[in-house]
């Protein structure tokens, strides 16, 4: 029987509780057996960021921190070993030659989702693939419950159907949060406020060795 995984694409700079919720989340609704983070070396819709990002090696020790409690997320390292800049495209047909015993899906956001015909070959990535789209919004239906905020995610088939994953069972958090907000917490000294959001190896290793003062 395969194993189902959902790849978790991202610069992950740094990773952050953000990112560790939607992948947690998604692994309890039993949708797929494990998520893998994967830590893109060059987004090639965010060429701008390659003076603020961390080399790939540093960003895959935080993410090995961040994941080190949890034995359904696992990060990888295997985009680093492609041609740059990488496409999802080609990290799929890769990963599936790499692993044939798999059976891969992909995780966006919302936003990504959006702007998904930028994405190269993102029809045919459509077509061979499902993909879990996490919404920026609240969910319909379920929204604020106990004082948090919750996400609508969707999965879609790749034989073009598609479901809710947000039940009443399955409820995903949303948290406004971004690693660029991060950054700027080390920058600006509100060690605070970086410190909520990251795994506390995570938020140390960064403050020791300066890495966005």
């Amino acid at each position: 029987m395969s194993k189902t995984v959902a790849i978790y694409g991202g610069s992950f700079n740094p990773i952050h509780d953000g990112h560790t919720s939607v992948a947690r989340s998604i692994c309890q609704t039993g949708v797929v057996d494990e998520v893998w983070f994967m830590v893109s070396p060059l987004n090639p819709l965010k060429k701008d960021a390659v003076q603020t990002i961390l080399p790939t090696d540093i960003r895959l020790k935080l993410a090995a921190m961040a994941l080190s409690e949890d034995d359904n997320m696992k990060v990888s390292d295997f985009e680093s070993k492609l041609p740059v800049p990488s496409y999802t495209i080609t990290t799929l047909e890769e990963l599936e030659k790499a692993y044939p015993d798999c059976e891969f899906s992909l995780i966006v956001g919302q936003d990504n989702w959006e702007r998904f015909s930028r994405w190269y070959k993102g029809d045919e990535i459509k077509a061979n693939h499902d993909i879990i789209v996490y919404g920026r919004n609240e969910g319909s239906g379920q929204g604020k419950q106990g004082g948090g905020v919750y996400a609508q995610v969707n999965l879609y088939k790749k034989d073009g159907s598609s479901e809710r994953l947000d039940t009443s069972e399955h409820l995903f958090p949303l948290y406004d949060i971004s690693s660029t907000r991060i950054r700027n917490a080390f920058k600006q000294h509100d060690l605070p406020f970086a410190a909520k959001w990251l795994h506390p190896a995570v938020f140390r290793y960064i403050l020791e060795n300066a890495l966005y003062a």
